[in-house]
């Protein structure tokens, strides 16, 4: 029996795991054009001149820019987080995109939500809708690299998106006066006209200022104006309008329908009338632009204008839009259709007609490709759509029979030397058509609601004469904001029109009530419940504002430095190492370099640093003011000073109490440093060996009063044993721990780097950052386990409040951070404050339990969206139930079978049919205390122990989600060569399964691309161990 050689069907397992290849591989070019047509994810081209009927009635998702936790944490780590960020400065609301970014990144879908929904209170809307191409991404700084600039729509979408599902209710400010504390101002009458983008986000801001009366009036059931009506459910669902809508209402703003701006209803002067002191007119321009050769013309003839086309798509495929039982149906299209104008209303209506029924579509426009006013995003959705483009053609009669358009006259266009375009009636173009969709614009053309404008001023257009900057109109008390003002083209322009009236709103009553406000703009964030989750943490009697500092490392560098740190949020501080004059030392250069632990990053996002830089520079009495200073200053945040001495206890002595007496909270005793200061005798020299650290602990104890923590190294075989050396010494707690000795690149001149001076010489260095989170964490919790009770300040790879809570857990009782502030900036603070509270505030809301963190259960998707159920749709076509998506990937003619039976699914029903409208409140609320930090530091604990301690009945197995297979392959090639050879890989499918070898070892799990895609769940069999040789047959070998 041989057991160097598979078993033949191990043997057939392998058949496709990857082998070296020996020589040239020859194929037809004949047979590689049909065999890729297998594989193809992308559009076929070959398929283009098909019709687009499979689109019928779908009314899914279909945005590019849409992303999935993994590649939303993904591209979030591709940004630069650059200085004066050009794509803040590029955002009409001045979006703080740098910092919401950094919070996805950090897995704080909170913080980062929070710091979008504070400048853009439609900050969902808008991250599904808004044409970044040409706004924040156009200024994007990766535009000049390779990889091309950062999906910050995705990102922003994503982040609000992951914040709705947490069903948390805006709260104001918790730091502005109360409303009831607030004079009588703050209770004066405004009146909003028109619920739309402008309107829900002027209120939403004169809401967190405090005012209590504000009051929206809405012509429609609904809400969201053009958002809800004009932008197609595929593009933005009507849930995401009613999120914004309820944020908004947590402010108290109230809603009232079935009133409108008109001569009949409401109107300027009557909303004086009743009380309104300030009025903000919100609305949208309601009468389309339509040319006169399609005067007399309705829908009946086959006629529609996007006025009227948009809205019932909306109706008839919008959860919740309508009421229920009203049954809106959408426009019934077939045959071909004309769409008419070049901006994003037109392109929404050609995808629209093709859910409609239209089997071809033509989006027809005076001027060229170069000239498209749409967004490239938009246009690039209808050209897959296999929607048609026809440039340079003008229209010119309508061609009518039996009462039915069925085609159009062009003439074409050129545009001559002066720049200016013409029609050129010897060159005609007479096309069939079955329906035409003009999409030309807006305008404001309702005498009615003109009349009921006055006395504002109107300008040529119709709309009211405007100031641009303080959104006021010929009425001091009247603003106006949206496409009524004129300014703006798109929905984020609409809702910093509001966000700008509102500041000006403010001005204007309080100067009326003589209360003089500043001129610079101060609009309060966005805040909730979470916010006001207390993290603060007593540690040996001294109170530290929250658990996040930083370590004694370059970013603690110089007194100013900390200064900045202090007025950014950190709540503690441990100074650069310094010493004794005596012991004054001089850096070398270079010192400081990126590791290669991460592969080929460059940039920021270093998974680790190397660096060989000694204690500070700086003399002792530099760093004694420097206490005294920060202390007068800071006197709520914790100042620790880091010193170091050789094995003299005159010397501890000495600068112990020099630091003491300039007023610093603690000491950290560095002896850990471990390059350098060791061969002077101090550093690693003292803290590798117990008895030194033991006895430096006793003198800095019986030398001051104020608290003394040692900080030890890696470096050692068993740190726990100078941990409880430390212990013995009196030290309070320790410092767990500083870098790990290494060496981390050699070039292939054999140089080491960092190299210094001509000879290129190098040493063994320090390696921080997340690569060493393992070793702190491990070295964490066996102190806190061998130690309980003994405080532990933790270092060591710290990047987020995601980690940060995981070393609590593990018992350290704060926080110090270095690599991640080099990776970035001070500003990382309030990403971990809002990440923690976050955290702690999740663990109390029981709705919330199947969350991990801040994530979300992650449900079947690819590419971000979610998947249909195609076994469901399988079995309502057919008379028995399949189970076809266990043979059916997303590729080639698998995906055009799976796109069929979706089709077909979708001719059976309505948009509407079993879509239930998504309820945001009431929200969630805890409903048990929410934990402190000193509540959670330890957790784990109990559940580290011993392999002995370990179950050896309790196996779990491999389950592959076979929707979510992207079909690499990876889960097979590591169980064959790193495993068990337990997954086999269909060779048509591409898709895994697992078979019953499987013994749970998880390889498959760590190395998939897609989050959740695989998972481990209980063995349902006994686990039998393979001994290669069976043992009652050992005896016989």
């Amino acid at each position: 029996m041989e057991v160097s050689r598979d078993i033949p069907d191990i043997e057939s397992l392998l058949a496709l795991n990857p082998k070296i290849q020996t020589k040239a591989t020859v194929q037809s070019t004949a047979r590689a054009q049909v065999v890729k047509k297998n594989w193809k994810r992308n559009q076929d081209k070959s398929g283009c001149e098909q019709s687009c009927g499979p689109l019928q009635n779908n009314f899914e998702d279909i945005k590019h820019t849409t992303l999935s936790e993994r590649a939303a944490l993904r591209e979030a780590a591709r940004c630069l987080k650059c200085a004066d960020a050009p794509c803040q400065k590029s955002c009409p609301t001045q979006l703080d995109v740098k910092s919401f970014i950094t919070s996805i990144s950090n897995k704080n879908f909170y913080g980062s939500a929070q710091a979008i929904l504070s400048d853009n209170p439609l900050g969902l809307t808008c991250g599904m809708v808004c044409p970044t191409s040409d706004l924040c991404v156009g200024g994007c700084n990766l535009y000049a690299s390779e990889e091309g600039p950062i999906n910050i729509g995705g990102l922003q979408h994503f982040a609000v998106e992951m914040f709705k599902n947490m069903k948390v209710a805006q709260i104001r400010d918790p730091s502005l006066p109360p409303v009831a504390a607030l004079p009588d101002s703050y209770r004066t009458n405004v009146a909003l006209i028109g619920c739309g983008p402008a309107s829900i986000s002027c209120a939403t801001f004169l809401a967190r200022l405090g005012y209590t009366n504000l009051t929206i009036y809405e012509k429609e059931t609904y809400v969201g104006g053009l958002s809800s009506s004009e932008i197609p459910q595929y593009r933005l669902p009507y849930d995401v309008v009613t999120f914004e809508v309820e944020l908004m209402k947590d402010l108290g703003v109230k809603v009232v329908h079935g009133r409108h701006l008109g001569v009949d209803d409401l109107t300027v002067k009557s909303l004086k009338a009743d009380g309104n002191e300030v009025v903000f007119i919100g609305i949208g321009l309601p009468q389309p632009k339509v040319a006169p050769i399609f005067e007399n013309l309705t829908t009946s003839s086959g006629f529609y204008t996007s006025k009227d086309f948009l809205p019932l798509v909306a109706k008839a495929s919008k959860p919740g839009m309508c009421c229920s039982g009203c049954g809106p149906k959408l426009p019934e299209l077939n045959g071909t259709v004309i769409v008419l104008g070049a901006g994003d209303t037109a392109f929404d209506c050609a995808t629209s007609a093709l859910r409609c029924g239209a089997k071809h579509v033509f989006v027809i426009f005076r001027r060229g490709f170069t000239n498209i006013r749409a967004v490239p995003e938009e246009v690039e959705l209808a050209r897959e759509e296999r929607c048609e483009f026809m440039p340079f053609l003008s229209p010119t009669g309508v061609k009518v029979k039996d009462g039915k358009i069925i085609g159009m006259n062009f003439n074409r266009t050129e545009r001559n030397d002066a720049g200016v375009w013409a029609e050129d009636p010897d060159q005609p173009v007479s096309l069939k058509t079955d329906f035409v969709i003009s999409a030309f614009g807006s305008g404001l053309t309702d005498t009615t609601v003109m009349q009921a404008l006055a006395p504002l001023k109107l300008n040529k257009w119709g709309t009211p004469e405007m100031n641009t900057e303080t959104m006021q109109s010929s009425e001091d008390w009247v603003f106006c904001g949206g496409d009524v003002a004129g300014l703006s083209n798109t929905t984020v322009e609409s809702v910093n029109d509001g966000k700008q009236a509102a500041w000006h709103i403010h001005q204007h009553i309080q100067l009326k009530n003589g209360v003089k406000i500043g001129r610079e703009p101060n609009l309060p964030n966005f805040y909730t419940e979470i916010d006001l989750v207390d993290i603060s943490v007593d540690i040996c009697g001294m109170h530290f504002p929250n658990p996040f500092g930083l370590a004694s490392a370059p970013p603690t560098t110089s007194a100013p430095m900390i200064r900045r740190a202090f007025e950014a949020g950190w709540g503690f501080v441990v100074t650069k190492t310094f010493s004794l004059n005596k012991d004054l030392v001089t850096n070398v250069s270079p010192r400081i370099v990126r590791g290669t632990t991460g592969g080929h990053n460059f940039g920021p996002g270093q998974s680790s640093f190397l660096n060989i830089e000694l204690i500070s520079e700086k003399t002792s009495q530099y760093w004694c003011q420097t206490v005294t200073e920060l202390k007068q200053d800071f006197p709520d945040k914790i100042v620790i000073a880091s010193i170091m001495c050789g094995y003299n206890e005159a010397d501890w002595t000495e600068l112990a109490l020099m630091a003491e007496q300039a007023g610093s909270d603690a000491l950290e005793l560095n002896l850990s440093c471990p390059h350098g200061m060791g061969e002077r005798g101090m550093g690693l020299a003292c803290g590798q060996n117990p008895v030194m650290v033991e006895d430096i602990c006793k003198w800095v104890k019986a030398a001051v009063k104020i608290p003394v923590f040692a900080k030890l190294t890696p470096n050692v075989t068993d740190i726990v044993n100078i941990a409880v050396a430390a212990n013995k010494g009196g030290a309070d707690g320790v410092t767990a721990t500083n870098t790990v000795s290494s060496l981390m690149l050699v070039n292939s001149d054999a140089t080491a780097w960092p190299s210094v001076g001509i000879d290129k010489k190098t040493t063994y260095g320090g390696m921080s950052g997340n690569a060493i989170r393992p070793i702190a964490l491990r070295a964490v919790s066996a102190i806190s386990r061998a130690l309980p009770q003994f405080p532990i300040l933790a270092t060591g790879g710290i990047d987020s409040a995601d980690v940060g809570l995981q070393f609590l857990h593990c018992g350290a009782v704060a926080l110090q951070i270095c690599s991640a502030v080099q990776n970035q900036d001070f500003t990382l603070i309030h990403d971990y404050i809002s990440g923690l509270k976050t955290l702690l505030y999740l663990k109390s809301v029981d709705e919330l339990k199947g969350w991990n963190g801040q994530s979300m259960p992650t449900p079947g998707h690819q590419k971000g969206k979610v998947l249909p159920n195609i076994d469901s749709i399988a079995g309502k076509l057919s008379e028995s139930p399949v189970m076809v998506n266990k043979g059916m990937p997303l590729f080639g003619q698998f995906k055009q079978d799976r796109d069929n039976l979706i089709s077909e699914h979708n001719k059976m029903i309505t948009p509407l049919t079993d879509k239930i409208p998504e309820k945001h409140r009431p929200a969630f609320k805890p409903k048990n205390s929410i934990p402190t930090v000193q509540d959670v530091i330890g957790l784990s604990l109990p559940m580290i122990g011993t392999y002995n301690d370990l179950s050896q009945s309790e196996h779990k197995v491999a389950d592959v989600n076979l929707d979510m297979c992207i079909n690499c392959g990876k889960c097979y090639m590591t169980c064959n060569d790193s495993g068990y050879q337990a997954i086999t890989f269909d060779p048509v499918t591409h898709l895994p399964r697992v078979t019953d070898d499987c013994t749970g070892c998880t390889l498959c799990v760590s190395v998939c691309p897609i989050i959740d895609c695989i998972t481990m769940v209980p063995r349902t069999t006994p686990y039998t161990p393979k001994r290669g040789i069976p043992i009652a047959l050992q005896g016989l070998a």
